[in-house]
C-alpha cells in the first residue's frame, strides 16, 4: 500500500454519493430530483464535511439535477465553497471512469470531493482502499447508502498515481438531516 508518510503530500478523496431522490413519472432518470428526505440531508452532508475539517480544494460533480443539487446544498454550509467542475463523465459511471476522472485532478488539490451515483462510487472506494480502520471497509461493502461520505487517504506528488489499493479508507459516514416537525 502506498497510503503511508514520505512518498508525497498527503491527500484525501472524499466520496459523497448524491442525497436521497425522487422518482416523478415520466422524468427521465438523469432530471430527477431530491426526495424530501434528500433536501434535508444534502445540508447535513455539508455540516458533516465542515464539522469534521474535511472541506474540499476542488469538488467534481455528476451532470444529473441530483448531484447537481447534493452539491448545492452541501457546500452553502460552508463560508466559500471551493471551485466545481460538473462533469457528464460521472453519471453513471463505473469505478474505472471515476477513477480516471479523479487522475485528471491538478496536482495543487490536495482534498478533492467527488459527487456522483452508486454502484460506481462504492466500487471506486472498494477499489482503492488497501486499508481500512475500524469496520469502514465492511460498512461500505455491506451499503453505501445515499448522502454517505467516504474520506480516503493517501501520500502522491499527482494525482494521475492514484492505484487501487494505494488509499486507507479512513471514515464512512452517512448524514441524516432531521424531519421537519409541524408546529399546530
Amino acid at each position: 500500500m502506498n497510503a503511508r508518510a514520505g512518498a508525497g503530500p498527503r491527500r484525501r478523496l472524499i466520496v459523497l454519493r448524491h442525497a436521497k431522490s425522487a422518482w416523478p413519472e415520466g422524468v427521465p432518470d438523469h432530471e430527477r430530483p431530491l426526495a424530501a428526505r434528500g433536501l434535508r440531508d444534502a445540508p447535513a452532508a455539508g455540516r458533516a464535511l465542515a464539522a469534521a475539517d474535511r472541506l474540499p480544494d476542488l469538488a467534481m460533480c455528476s451532470t444529473a439535477v441530483r448531484a447537481r443539487r447534493t452539491w448545492e446544498l452541501a457546500s452553502a454550509e460552508w463560508g466559500t465553497p471551493p471551485p466545481v467542475r460538473h462533469d457528464p463523465r460521472l453519471y453513471g459511471a463505473d469505478a474505472g471512469t471515476l477513477l480516471d476522472v479523479v487522475r485528471e485532478t491538478p496536482p495543487e488539490t490536495g482534498t478533492l470531493l467527488l459527487v456522483g451515483h452508486n454502484p460506481g462510487l462504492a466500487d471506486l472506494v472498494l477499489a482503492l482502499a488497501g486499508d481500512a480502520l475500524d469496520d469502514t471497509l465492511a460498512r461500505v461493502r455491506a451499503k453505501f447508502p445515499t448522502s454517505a461520505i467516504a474520506v480516503l487517504a493517501w501520500y502522491g506528488h499527482d494525482w494521475s498515481a492514484l492505484a487501487p489499493g494505494a488509499a486507507l479508507l479512513a471514515a464512512v459516514e452517512v448524514p441524516r438531516g432531521g424531519k421537519r416537525r409541524h408546529r399546530g
